[in-house]
């Protein structure tokens, strides 16, 4: 029998394993999937430590891993120290994407939606808006908190006029407001090129293509106003940002990605920016959302 590298037909993966303090784990799974990583899972490794594994399709690069690691780091506000070592291996073919398949369920956030892979069968009698994502392909597959806080926002204060999502990711969020209300003005906009080419495909994996604008870049002086404005990304993104997000602003504006030891910076920015006075606060763990 011909072993996996002599085999052209058998495929492989590569596992990148990581061990981490427990204290870092959604630092590190996030960091990972944004490197690319096709699904992650976490086991015990020994002396209080965990390791993460991650899957790729194709050789990782270790700088770009790195990269985005000590970017998770940062913004979970965790020492490097958190992380002890890395390595990759080679993983034969065994199916391990179907089992990992197998085990993504759909999640129900807020009154109105039901997050689920292209797979997942949904009975027709379950009352709730499908929204369908591919998972592993960016970040916001519906699970994360913050983009939780960020459609049960949407579900509470879209009523049907017009609709941007600043750093759109997979999409997820312009695709529920174009379910919500079908004949909203609704534009998301991205400075990845990768991420925007992962929502136009989601978008059209939900029959919403066509009620959505999709670019690349972020808001600048030519940005048309919103009567809902929506910014999932994270502290130290929104903060500059705040002025622009604000001038776009018609109506209410969500900010999410922030996490609770960072809302006395982001509160500090608000009143720099003439905001005392907020709509609404929203948590889910350490995660926060502002409605202003």
């Amino acid at each position: 029998m011909s072993s996996p590298k002599e085999d052209k037909s058998a495929r492989l993966w590569y596992a990148l394993d990581v061990q981490l303090d427990p204290s870092a784990r959604e630092a590190v799974e996030y960091a990972l999937m944004e490197a690319g990583a096709l699904g992650t899972e976490t086991n015990e490794s020994g002396d209080k430590l965990l390791r993460v594994t991650s899957y790729f399709d194709h050789t990782p690069n270790r700088e770009s891993v790195r990269t985005e690691l000590a970017n998770a780091l940062r913004v979970y506000d965790l020492p490097s120290s958190s992380l002890r070592e890395m390595s990759v291996r080679e993983v034969a073919d065994e199916d391990w994407l179907g089992e990992w398949k197998k085990s993504w369920q759909p999640v129900e956030v807020g009154q109105r939606f039901i997050i689920a892979p292209p797979w997942a069968e949904i009975p027709d009698d379950h009352g709730r808006i499908v929204i369908r994502i591919e998972p592993g392909m960016a970040f916001g597959t519906g699970t994360h908190e913050t983009t939780r806080l960020c459609l049960v926002a949407i579900e509470k204060y879209s009523s049907g006029g017009s609709f941007l999502d600043v750093g759109t990711g997979t999409g997820i969020l312009a695709i529920a407001a174009a379910k919500l209300f079908s004949a909203a003005h609704i534009e998301a906009c991205d400075t990845d090129p990768e991420v925007i080419a992962i929502a136009r495909e989601n978008a059209r994996l939900n029959g919403v293509a066509e009620k959505i604008s999709f670019r690349i870049g972020t808001v600048e002086a030519a940005t048309a106003s919103a009567d809902l404005v929506c910014a999932n990304l994270t502290a130290d993104v929104i903060a500059p940002m705040l002025p622009s997000l604000l001038a776009v602003t018609c109506g209410r504006l969500i900010l999410s990605g922030i996490l609770d030891t960072q809302m006395e910076v982001v509160y500090a920015r608000l009143l720099e920016c003439g905001v005392d006075t907020l709509r609404e606060t929203m948590q889910d763990g350490e995660w926060m959302a502002l409605v202003i």
